[in-house]
């Protein structure tokens, strides 16, 4: 049975990045906000390519591996894709180079719509479209084969879903900082755990993981 899941970065006081750069396209403090995960062993293997072993193992890989694990389709908007740094640029292909690291039909959101889909390596191929997030995830589902749909984000996308409460399966990664800035992930999202189990489980590396299913 195909379920919608999202995964989330935010710090203890409850931000995420708001200042994208194309040198920084999550923005400045999302090394800081993301470092948990992207020292895993898992994320090395599937992102980065790396077979050598390096990396972390425990709790943070124990989810990197169920990040990965049963996705068939994927949902982005427009600034996790780029657009907003490259608007005018037609042979803009995304951050990740010519192998993705997504190998499955991948739906972005964008007002720029309709353009060509975009084929690449790996089994990837984006998808450009300018409709109502649930017309969206409809047609995500279909794609997904009896897999999962994983909403990707950025920020505003996955607060469309959250709020529309299009959203199964949420895994929150807290990480022990303090931003201070940035957009607030969880406002205007009073009673969220009336629909959904919450569980939290504290990682070796000082990360929290909170999970919230439906």
């Amino acid at each position: 049975m195909t379920r919608v899941r999202m995964d989330l970065f935010t710090s203890l006081d409850g931000y995420t990045p708001d200042d994208p750069t194309p040198e920084a396209p999550m923005g400045a403090d999302w090394g800081r906000l993301s470092a948990g995960w992207t020292m895993t062993r898992t994320f090395r293997e599937n992102v980065f390519g790396d077979t050598s072993g390096k990396g972390t193992t425990g709790v943070d890989d124990r989810y990197a591996r169920a990040f990965f694990h049963s996705v068939g389709s994927e949902i982005m908007g427009a600034g996790m894709f780029g657009f907003h740094a490259f608007p005018d640029d037609p042979d803009w292909k995304g951050w990740w180079g010519d192998n993705p690291p997504y190998g499955t039909p991948v739906y972005v959101l964008t007002h720029t719509a309709p353009r060509p889909s975009i084929p690449m390596e790996g089994g990837t191929t984006f998808h450009f479209r300018n409709t109502a997030i649930e017309d969206a995830l409809a047609e995500a589902t279909e794609a997904a084969d009896g897999s999962d749909v994983r909403i990707s984000g950025g920020y505003s996308t996955a607060r469309d879903f959250l709020r529309a409460g299009l959203v199964d399966d949420v895994h929150l990664m807290v990480a022990p900082i303090f931003l201070g800035r940035g957009n607030r992930l969880w406002d205007d999202l009073r009673g969220f755990e009336r629909t959904h189990e919450v569980t939290t489980e504290v990682a070796e590396s000082g990360r929290i993981h909170v999970t919230l299913t439906r």
